[in-house]
């Protein structure tokens, strides 16, 4: 058994992690820091850990493809595999602490109006006072309630929210931090209730443009958005007017329908418009990197006696 491990993010404390599991799992192991760099002697490689597009697309021997990301949407496609039986597993659940960090860092900014402090101190101008807002009595709603949603709706807890309601495909989560679960059919009746809204959902046919231009008007006037799943899901053209014209007091977008954004979009010149570049969840993280190796051992000694993986992806639900 041969395991291409693909990464650059890796430091000597995970490859010994990942070398003492492919001992255990009795396979031989090869860190590539480019798929070019993969040798002779591993062309008939068994698993691989990491985004190799290529070797998916060409590697007929490949069985096993356990993605660092989250979001799977590119080996979704057909043709990504030159093998179709090939499983795939991603590490959903090793991002819920970075990006719920991420989450919380822009919630606050919009609220307490940091973003335009901060771009009138680059001119040594020393701004008016603003209207702030809170996180406190503030009505969130969490669309998306996996790792991301769960782990975020625990930190906002603290800040002592109204309520925090989690909306969901199935609409149903056990988690104590969401004081009431909806399905997502039922978005439409929660929107006017919702003074934040957190999107974390995974890039869906079901997902796409479900932030639609007349969602957006059903929430109250002077509210947030902030998106870290999938630029799809919102109608990126709808959420600009809303800022323009006031309707939403701030958006967070870490995620675009194009990336990266580009330079004639219009989002760059949006008001109150809090644009990072796909940075909530990148594997700079310790912790995320710590848990995204764990996940990926886990599976490989379940992968070595014939166990399930514990984090394979349902493709026909794309997460």
């Amino acid at each position: 058994m041969k395991i291409i491990v693909y990464s650059t993010s890796l430091e000597d404390v995970h490859v010994k992690k990942i070398e003492d599991a492919a001992t255990k799992a009795g396979a031989k192991v090869c860190f590539v820091k480019s798929e070019d760099e993969v040798p002779e002697d591993f062309k008939d490689v068994e698993i691989v850990y990491g985004n190799a597009f290529n070797i998916a697309s060409t590697y007929k021997s490949l069985r096993w493809l356990c993605s660092p990301n989250a979001g799977i949407d590119k080996f979704l496609i057909p043709g990504a595999f030159a093998n179709k039986e090939c499983k795939l597993s991603n590490s959903s659940g090793s991002y819920g602490v970075s990006i719920a960090e991420h989450i919380i860092a822009q919630a606050l900014m919009m609220m307490r109006k940091i973003t335009l402090c901060y771009a009138e101190s680059l001119n040594h101008k020393w701004g008016p006072q603003r209207h702030q807002d809170s996180i406190k009595d503030c009505r969130i709603t969490c669309l998306g309630t996996g790792d991301i949603g769960r782990t975020f709706a625990s930190r906002a807890k603290g800040f002592l929210p109204k309520n925090i309601v989690g909306v969901s495909r199935s609409g149903k989560c056990d988690d104590k931090n969401f004081d009431k679960m909806y399905k997502i059919e039922d978005l439409d009746k929660v929107l006017p209730e919702t003074d934040l809204l957190v999107m974390s959902l995974p890039g869906t046919p079901e997902t796409e443009n479900i932030l639609t231009r007349e969602r957006i008007n059903l929430m109250p006037r002077g509210s947030y958005i902030v998106n870290v799943g999938r630029g799809s899901a919102i109608d990126e053209d709808a959420l600009a007017d809303a800022l323009d014209s006031g309707h939403l007091a701030g958006a967070a977008l870490d995620v675009f329908k194009v990336e990266p954004l580009p330079q004639d979009s219009r989002l760059w010149n949006t008001q109150n418009l809090l644009i990072t570049p796909h940075v909530a969840g990148n594997l700079t993280l310790l912790h995320t990197i710590n848990r995204n190796v764990e996940m990926f051992c886990e599976d490989l000694i379940n992968y070595a006696n014939n166990r399930p993986l514990k984090y394979e992806v349902d493709r026909n639900k794309g997460y």
